[in-house]
């Protein structure tokens, strides 16, 4: 089972397809040659050069994947958000009031102190806020986040007026500027926020720790101060202006220094250009930025989320900036303030390569930064010759790391390093092999290499080590390191081939890829590890690392396919604990098995509301508190569909699944670092464009129907080997680009293809006005306790295992109101039940002519797909289906959030899981008279209304 060891460039021709290299076939004649042409050959070639044409209307193509929104956004996951890679600010209601926040944040404002860990000693801080404060009471809002300026602008409408502004981030600095008329006013105010760990909200402080000190103000002329000393040193400060409508907000953080923050945010401040010059660098960055890569999809809803996706990333992260933390720039309540390298990291910067975005590669500056702290992680004996991180750091990777047959998780360097290694393989820049990736990674492997034994078959194991997150006893021989064993041992042995580098282990690390036990597997394919199957629903595919992304075992061999689909379909089989990323991931497992229509149904099921954790309204995610990692995989897995670039090919179009007859796209950087634009029409590919930025060896699987023409710019046949199964190796040199089609030569032009799936823009559509609603009594089929209060949190049990809903968050008993909806909310206490499950029950309901019925409520163990049987006076019935959120999950499309808690109870105690009450909406008959409604029969997920009410016809 274990792949040879052999060049990554020849593994998938030589090892993968099983062919040797062909002798040079001769250049294909193109079919639209003149006789003249014939006899002239070289003549007619310079004749014929030719020259891709980019037409990409972008301003208006852009515009076309803003996001926009008809109503007020009331949380993090539903608001325009901005960056600029350290500054971030997101825009929604100031929670409970009348007024407009924009949070501010910074990369780069952390706590030190990690003897109390990242989650409370090294983790990102909060900074604060600024409210736009109406006069009047908001009454309708109209916004949009421009792309193509990353901008946010819009106007807000009140009782009193409107006021209309615009917001974005430049050089630290949030810039944002409002305008009023009518009898409204401009008034922006900040919010200091104090300098506690996000998990405070849901968890005590660990034993012995001492809260930050109280923020100070300072004035310095029109430019207010808040500073933030910290007790393990160092500081943030927050400086801000107000000048004629007009607000400036910027974020310094020192350490160890206790007085450089405040002059840095002063300084921004004080130095800023004036609004116009501002916002002309800021828009001609970004503008500069779209222009490196192109795709386009005739999906519409899915094209805007990949657009926004390279907003977001940029937003988040550039080269020489703190490695992105689980939730970005954008802090928020969360139990994840750090940053996660066992997946989280790994997952936020693969789409980088793919679009050519490199300049935002902070993983890769962060960790050749802090390679002192990457050694002083491991146990002190083995400092001299190894390195790695713990599961979460701060931004320094300050987090220490176990040691093999602990149990512990040591792997999350090493797959770090591949990350890394993915920029060299995009850039073939030596230097970084040289200098960052190889030095790096000698070191991580060198940690394993420290515990592996030889066992009584003659084959090197590895003591027991955690797969990430799998709840169960550590096994040995976790499959999770031994594939990142073997890609390292090879990537070292091809690197120092590469480099002309004698080292004294390479015997060592070929000794290893000769005797490494192989991957444990059973019936069901890839095991956890020896003696520990896949057993048990588990969100992170970390077991089949050697499928994906690392594709040491993968489709071009064979004899691996059976155990691969079997390996991924077990998998996706054992659904309960499953998060958006299982579905990203299994996306692009499939992917890589050429199967796009299968591959487009999981990515799918990752924007399906009813999933437990679906992608949001401004496409951002959480899973107890905000991460962002996910929807950007969900740019992988795009990428994966369009372009994939493993074991020394290039494949294009690979997966496109069969609804995407045109498809587009443009300077999609490979390995090899080469330059891809392809168009397909009418689901069959026009051409295939390939620029070379370092003169590597090409090999092209092109997936052209009948013999290909491959020209080069200036009109040559290209020197081309016919390798079998669709594969050709063309002659390419440094800058050199090549043109490769069949048929009739086409004018090579890139552009937006057709929409075939029109969408909704990403955002919150107006609402339209609701119809009448009537309150149904619920109270007599109520058979759940579901509410708790502080003193007595053991009382009642929402999902059966003792959680409920804190009490001092929830509305008071009585009349509730929400976007126009009416609902009773029901009585909660020691005892009382409060809510009904779906056990069959029917509710007899006041007699009249509806439209819909709405359901407040949640799910419990995953959200309910199910339906309600509607029986109307004619005796008819009809099953009205509907969709309710986990309580713990988001809502989706189709829900409404009508609150969020900050914890839920439990029987130790408050717990971090943010569990919400959600609206959802079933259609009825309106020409028929409602008698009752029957819930129901559920069991797990279950099901749980606290109010019902129906709609009547506007």
């Amino acid at each position: 089972m274990t792949p040879p060891v052999d060049d990554p460039s020849r593994r998938a021709v030589l090892g993968g397809l099983g062919l040797a290299l062909v002798p040079a076939a001769p250049a294909l004649a193109e079919t639209d040659r003149t006789a003249a042409d014939r006899a002239a050959p070289a003549q007619a070639a310079a004749a014929q050069g030719w020259r891709l044409q980019e037409r990409v209307p972008w301003p208006e193509f852009m515009q076309g994947q803003d996001l926009i929104w008809g109503r007020m956004p009331r949380t993090w996951y539903e608001g325009p958000f901005l960056g600029d890679g350290l500054l971030g600010s997101m825009v929604y209601q100031e929670p409970g009031q009348n007024k407009i926040r924009f949070t501010v944040q910074h990369g780069r404002v952390q706590d030190h102190r990690p003897q109390f860990g990242s989650g409370w000693g090294t983790c990102r801080l909060p900074v604060g806020h600024v409210t736009l404060d109406p006069v009047g009471t908001i009454t309708a809002v109209d916004w949009r986040l421009s792309l193509w300026d990353a901008e946010v602008t819009g106007t807000i409408t009140t009782d009193k007026g409107e006021l209309s502004f615009s917001a974005c981030i430049h050089d630290e600095v949030l810039v944002a500027e409002a305008e009023a008329e009518g009898e409204e006013q401009v008034r922006w105010t900040f919010h200091p926020e104090d300098a506690v760990s996000p998990r405070s909200a849901s968890e005590a402080a660990p034993s012995g720790y001492t809260p930050n000190p109280a923020w100070t103000t300072a004035t310095a002329g029109d430019v207010h101060q808040v500073l933030q000393p910290l007790t393990g040193g160092g500081q943030t400060a927050t400086a801000y202006r107000v000048k004629d409508g007009t607000l400036l907000v910027a974020v310094g953080h020192s350490f160890p220094s206790a007085t450089e923050a405040q002059e840095t945010a002063l300084g921004k401040i004080r130095n800023a250009p004036p609004y116009g010059i501002m916002k002309k660098q800021h828009r001609d960055w970004w503008h500069d930025f779209y222009n490196k890569s192109f795709v386009s999809l005739p999906d519409q809803r899915l094209q805007s989320f990949y657009w926004i996706q390279l907003y977001k990333v940029a937003a988040a992260s550039r080269v020489g900036g703190p490695v992105m933390a689980t939730s970005g720039p954008w802090l928020e309540t969360t139990p994840w303030p750090a940053v996660w390298w066992n997946l989280n990291v790994q997952l936020e910067y693969w789409l980088i390569h793919g679009s050519n975005h490199l300049e935002l590669d902070s993983l890769t500056s962060t960790l050749d930064r802090n390679r002192d702290q990457l050694v002083a992680n491991v146990p002190e004996a083995y400092r001299a010759d190894s390195a790695g991180v713990g599961r979460s750091s701060d931004m320094f990777a300050n987090r220490s790391v176990g040691t093999p047959g602990t149990g512990a998780e040591v792997g999350d360097l090493t797959w770090a390093l591949h990350n890394v290694w993915l920029t060299y393989r995009h850039t073939m820049d030596d230097k970084l092999l040289r200098d960052t990736v190889f030095p790096l990674l000698r070191r991580a492997i060198n940690y394993y290499l420290h515990f592996l034994t030889a066992g009584a078959d003659g084959r090197l194991h590895l003591p027991s080590t955690l797969s990430p997150e799998y709840p169960v006893t550590p096994p040995q021989d976790t499959n999770y390191d031994l594939a990142l064993i073997r890609w390292g041992c090879q990537t070292l042995i091809e690197s120092a081939d590469r480099l002309g580098i004698s080292d004294p282990l390479k015997a060592r690390w070929v000794e290893v890829l000769d005797t490494l036990v192989d991957y444990p597997a059973d019936a069901n394919g890839f095991m956890i590890g020896a003696s520990t199957p896949y057993a048990q629903s588990h969100r992170h595919y970390s077991h089949l690392l050697m499928v994906y992304p690392l594709y040491l075992v993968n489709w071009d061999q064979p004899e691996h396919r059976e155990l691969i689909e079997k390996s991924v379909a077990h998998w996706q089989s054992l659904t309960s604990a499953h998060r958006g990323y299982s579905y990203t991931g299994a996306a692009s497992l499939y992917a890589m098995m050429g199967r796009g229509d299968t591959a487009l149904s999981y990515l799918e099921r990752f924007f399906d509301p009813a999933s437990r954790y679906p992608c949001q309204a401004n496409t951002h995610y959480a899973e107890a508190g905000p991460v962002i990692e996910t929807p950007l995989s969900g740019a992988q897995s795009i990428h994966d569909m369009l372009c994939q670039s493993w074991g020394g090919i290039v494949r294009v179009f690979p997966a496109v699944p069969a609804s995407w007859q045109d498809v587009a796209v443009h300077d999609f950087r490979t390995q090899g670092a080469f330059l891809v634009s392809a168009v397909r029409k009418g689901g069959r590919t026009s051409f295939i464009r390939v620029r070379s930025l370092a003169g590597a060896p090409l090999r092209l699987k092109h997936g052209l129907d009948g013999p290909v023409t491959a020209v080069l710019s200036d009109g040559r046949a290209a020197s081309v080997k016919d390798l079998g199964e669709g594969v050709v190796e063309i002659a390419l040199g440094k800058g050199g680009e090549v043109l490769v089609y069949t048929g009739r030569r086409p004018g090579p032009v890139i552009g937006p293809v057709p929409v075939s799936k029109p969408g909704d823009a990403w955002g919150l559509p107006p609402i339209p006005p609701p119809g009448p609603t009537t309150p149904v009594d619920l109270s007599g089929s109520f058979d759940n306790d579901g509410v708790s209060t502080h003193e007595a949190m053991t009382d009642g049990d929402f999902d059966g295992s003792g959680y409920t809903y804190p009490a001092e968050e929830l509305p008071p008993a009585g009349p509730l109101s929400h976007e126009g909806l009416s609902f009773v909310f029901p009585a909660y206490g020691d005892g009382t039940k409060n809510n009904v499950t779906g056990q069959g029950q029917t509710i007899t309901v006041p007699s009249g002519k509806y439209a819909k019925v709405r359901l407040l409520g949640s799910a419990g163990s995953g959200a309910v797909t199910s339906t309600l049987t509607a029986t109307y006076t004619d005796g008819t019935t009809a099953e009205v289906p509907f969709v309710m959120p986990d309580w713990g999950g988001q809502p989706g499309s189709g829900a409404m959030e009508v609150l969020r808690c900050t914890h839920r109870h439990g029987r130790t105690g408050a717990n971090s899981l943010r569990v919400g009450l959600f609206v959802v909406q079933a259609a009825l008959d309106p020409a028929k008279e409602l008698r009752s409604l029957t819930l129901p029969t559920l069991t797990r997920p279950q099901l749980h209304l606290f109010a019902l009410s129906l709609e009547g016809p506007r």
